[in-house]
């Protein structure tokens, strides 16, 4: 039995991506954006066949009365839209049971999945692939971000492993969040942001010189997909900061406040 309407938020990028020593798990620090939300019941069909629908609701015990949903974010765009619908499916199917299982669920039909069936998904060192959390953080602290979407879309490949160790920006996150430090969080969120562009391209994005020129502490970006942001502390955003995106490309711009308790 389906109940009453249900929105769940996606996420825009990570702060961090990567692995967890040269051969260990892919894992992140998830960026939440409440501006960015799956609603179910809704028009559109979801990102997934009907049987891994039908899969998923009998891997909770639940029966999946209506599948559709509005999503205010694209598919692939690498801000949760596939892992968001599952969750606000199951919500509203019933599930009421705790997010490791539904987690579970998740991960067995995507094979990769964001922490965003958490209530504080960004206080998580969150195993993307086994779906099981490594370690509590701290939250980052209250900051702004200015973002958008910035070239192809990109699903996650859940076989694909190709992401540099962040077992140092882990470790120095970990300090910087329990200190409230802004500027620590916002220069790390860069170097994994680097990171995986000079590993992974476009080496045409244009965001860390947008942060420049803007005065941004950093920048931060989905690791797989388009999404793309600025960091800067609250009530600092230039009046000129997103009509800066709009020139160099970037989609659906959006400003949205991020961190804090």
């Amino acid at each position: 039995m389906s109940g009453p309407e249900v929105s769940v938020a996606g996420h825009f990028g990570e702060w961090l991506q990567g692995r967890i020593g040269p051969e260990g798990p892919v894992a992140l620090v998830t960026l939440p954006c409440a501006a960015l939300r799956v609603d179910t019941p809704g028009p559109t069909p979801p990102p997934f066949s009907e049987a891994q629908l039908t899969a998923f609701a009998r891997a909770l015990g639940l029966c999946p009365a209506g599948t559709g949903s509005r999503r205010q974010m694209p598919v692939g765009g690498g801000a949760g839209a596939s892992t968001a619908t599952l969750v606000a499916l199951a919500r509203v199917w019933g599930f009421r049971g705790p997010p490791e299982a539904l987690a579970a669920a998740c991960i067995a039909v995507e094979g990769a999945s964001d922490p965003l069936m958490f209530p504080r998904p960004d206080r998580l060192l969150w195993a993307s692939r086994a779906g099981r959390v490594l370690r509590p953080l701290a939250p980052p602290p209250p900051c702004a971000i200015v973002g958008g979407f910035f070239g192809a879309a990109e699903r996650t490949d859940p076989d694909d492993s190709d992401f540099d160790d962040i077992t140092d920006l882990v470790a120095d996150w970990a300090a910087a969040t329990e200190a409230g430090d802004l500027r620590r969080v916002a220069a790390l969120a860069s170097t994994s942001a680097a990171r995986c562009t000079a590993r992974r391209g476009p080496a045409a994005d244009p965001t860390a010189d947008l942060a420049r020129a803007q005065g941004a502490l950093g920048w931060l970006r989905a690791h797989t997909g388009a999404a793309r942001g600025l960091i800067f502390a609250p009530g600092t955003v230039p009046a000129g900061a997103v009509q800066a995106l709009a020139e160099a490309g970037f989609r659906q711009r959006i400003t949205f406040p991020a961190g804090g308790a």
